[in-house]
This record gives structure tokens, C-alpha cells and sequence, in this order.
């Protein structure tokens, strides 16, 4: 089993009633008038709500997009030869993907102790990112391809998830607990981001012509599978507080509001490592 982390700081246990569950700088509706018509106590639920989602995010891409991907490479599922040192290493970060989902879980108990809030996660749907996952499997046509979507989709998760945890890891409003609950975790990821380039590497090296196809394919739809704002998730917390949706829809159909922010500049370097940069279907 491993160690209780101790690297938390204890001051980041602290909770402090004033400080935020989730800025409002990351709320896609965060400057919207109807948002902002809210009284505290209202606003306060919502950003406790989103750091729910946030925590139930990040668990549903560990056990349902990272941990299969892994499964793929720690099986040798596509006879690519993952073996020796990196063999152990992809274990020991299935390993650590299990540990990242109990550390969310405690994210989010800290909150509902500390709120007195239920915030259940089944009120949330499924990550997006989970969901297309699973419409990708289901256009596979046989073991091996999906056994290459699903390294696609780990490979992006893995690559790219240390910005969207950075999103606010050291902003000051945030509950300290929060931000040490997210840099413990991207501590790991950085050294995760490596393994799975290089394993992915591997992989890509053993694929046929069409099979390599396929996994650019996939890589494609992952990162935008990542980037894509889920409104159904603000739909579900709206619906829940009995809150008109109406600026759900404002945001929704604005194009200034953007993707959210994934930078994918390891998954550049990847394709640049393969000589795919320029047969990916991405604006970089």
C-alpha cells in the first residue's frame, strides 16, 4: 500500500471559509451578468459544485481513459515488445493513476466536510472526454484498433494533463488545499508525460501503414475530446441549485469563450518526433 502522503503542508489543511472552491476566472459563465447577480452564498455552492466536477473529471479520465491505455501497454496488447525498465515504469504509473483518484476523492470529501454540502457526484455526468472515449471504441472494428485508441487517448490525457491541473494549482483565492491536492498530483504526471511518449514511441514504430493512420486519427479526436468545454456538466449543477440555464446557453454559443486551455505542446513534440506533425488534422 502506499505511504499516506505527508508532503501537504500543514496550512493547506486549513479551511478557510472566505477563500474558493474554484475561481471564478475558470467558470466558463465566471463574467456573465447572471452569474454575477448571484448572492455569495450562491456563488460560493457553484464554485463548490465545480470543484466537484473538477475532481470527478480528473477520476473519470484516471479510470476510464488513462488506466485502459495503460492496460494496453503493461499487457504488450499490441506485440510492440513494452518491456524491461519501461514495463516496470508503466506499472508503477498505473500505480499512481489509482492513488491520483483517491486524492481527488479526499478533494472533494474535504469540501462537502467542510461546506456541509452534499454535492454528490452522481448528480454529474461521465467526463466528456470518458464519453468520447467510448463512441471512438465503438467505431473500432476489432481488438487491436481499439487497443490503439485507447493508447491514443492515453497518450493525450498523459501528455497534456499537467495544464489543466496548473489551471489554478497556485492561484491565491483557491482553498490551499485544493492547490497542494493538485501539485502533488502533477508531480507525478510530469514524470508520466515521458513514459507515455516513449512507450507511444514504441508502439508507433511496430504499427502498420493503416494502423498508424488510425492512431493519428485518434490523437486527433482525444484532443479535442480534451479541449471541448462540457456544458452538460454546468447543465446538471444549474439544474440541481434550480437555476435558470439561460447563460449556459449565452456562453455556450459564444465563440469567445473558446476551448478550454490544454496545451499540447508535448504532443507536438511527439508527432514532430514521429515525422506526423503535418498528417495531424490539428491547429497547433
Amino acid at each position: 500500500m502506499r505511504r499516506a502522503e505527508r508532503d501537504l503542508d500543514p496550512a493547506a489543511e486549513a479551511f478557510d471559509p472566505e477563500l474558493q472552491d474554484y475561481p471564478d476566472s475558470l467558470l466558463p459563465f465566471g463574467a456573465h451578468p447572471a452569474y454575477l447577480a448571484y448572492d455569495e452564498e450562491q456563488r460560493r455552492r457553484i464554485r463548490a459544485w465545480a470543484w466537484i466536477s473538477f475532481n470527478k473529471n480528473v477520476m473519470d479520465v484516471e479510470r476510464c481513459v488513462v488506466e485502459p491505455g495503460f492496460d494496453v501497454l503493461a499487457q504488450d496488447r499490441l506485440a510492440a515488445g513494452v518491456s524491461g525498465d519501461l514495463g516496470i515504469a508503466v506499472y508503477q504509473s498505473m500505480v499512481d493513476e489509482q492513488y491520483h483518484t483517491l486524492m481527488h476523492h479526499g478533494g472533494s470529501e474535504f469540501t462537502r466536510t467542510h461546506r456541509g454540502w452534499p454535492l454528490p457526484n452522481w448528480i454529474l455526468p461521465q467526463a466528456q472526454s470518458a464519453r468520447r472515449r467510448s463512441v471512438a471504441l465503438s467505431r473500432c472494428t476489432d481488438e487491436r484498433a481499439g487497443s490503439i485508441t485507447s493508447l491514443a487517448y492515453t497518450t493525450v490525457a498523459e501528455i497534456s494533463i499537467t495544464t489543466y491541473l496548473d489551471l489554478f494549482a497556485d492561484d491565491p483565492v483557491v482553498q490551499p488545499f485544493h492547490r497542494a491536492t493538485v501539485r502533488l498530483h502533477n508531480r507525478d504526471e510530469y514524470c508520466h508525460a515521458s513514459i507515455t511518449a516513449d512507450a507511444a514511441a514504441i508502439v508507433y514504430d511496430t504499427l502498420t501503414a493503416d494502423e498508424r493512420t488510425h492512431f493519428e486519427h485518434a490523437l486527433v479526436d482525444a484532443m479535442d475530446a480534451f479541449t471541448s468545454n462540457d456544458y452538460t456538466t454546468w447543465r446538471a449543477v444549474l439544474h440541481t441549485e434550480s437555476l435558470n440555464d439561460a447563460m449556459i446557453r449565452d456562453v455556450e454559443t459564444d465563440t469567445a469563450t473558446g476551448r478550454l486551455v490544454q496545451d499540447y505542446s508535448g504532443i507536438r513534440s511527439l508527432a514532430d518526433d514521429l515525422g506526423i506533425t503535418g498528417r495531424l488534422d490539428w491547429e497547433w
